[in-house]
């Protein structure tokens, strides 16, 4: 039994799960290997989530170290961006690893549409 966070997990894959796991963190994640975004910004990129979902997912990977949400407050409007923490940023190699998966599955598994 692991325990992170306070929270106990049977497994190593279940720790990754529990801090990645779900239809939208590793797309918030994968978007954010390169750059800083604005909220606004993630969500234009991510056709189909909901406002509550994204920052539900933002919240939680937040709580959960991955990311961090910087606030600017020097000059009017407030400006909040999210960034990947050294800790996040050690996800790195396993995003791209799923995104390389995923384009094997489109290009091997896809059905093609006529």
């Amino acid at each position: 039994m692991h325990c992170i966070n306070g929270k106990k997990y049977p497994c190593c894959t279940s720790v990754t799960m529990g801090i990645i796991g779900g239809k939208w963190k590793t797309v918030i994640l994968y978007h954010l290997i390169e750059t800083s975004l604005r909220y606004n910004e993630l969500r234009k990129q991510m056709e189909g989530v909901t406002e509550r979902t994204l920052s539900l997912q933002l919240k939680k990977l937040e709580e959960d170290g991955v990311i961090q949400r910087k606030v600017y407050t020097t000059k009017p409007p407030l400006k909040v961006e999210y960034s990947l923490t050294d800790f996040g940023k050690t996800l790195i190699p396993v995003l791209h690893s799923i995104a390389d998966w995923g384009d094997f599955v489109v290009e091997n598994y896809a059905e093609t549409s006529l």
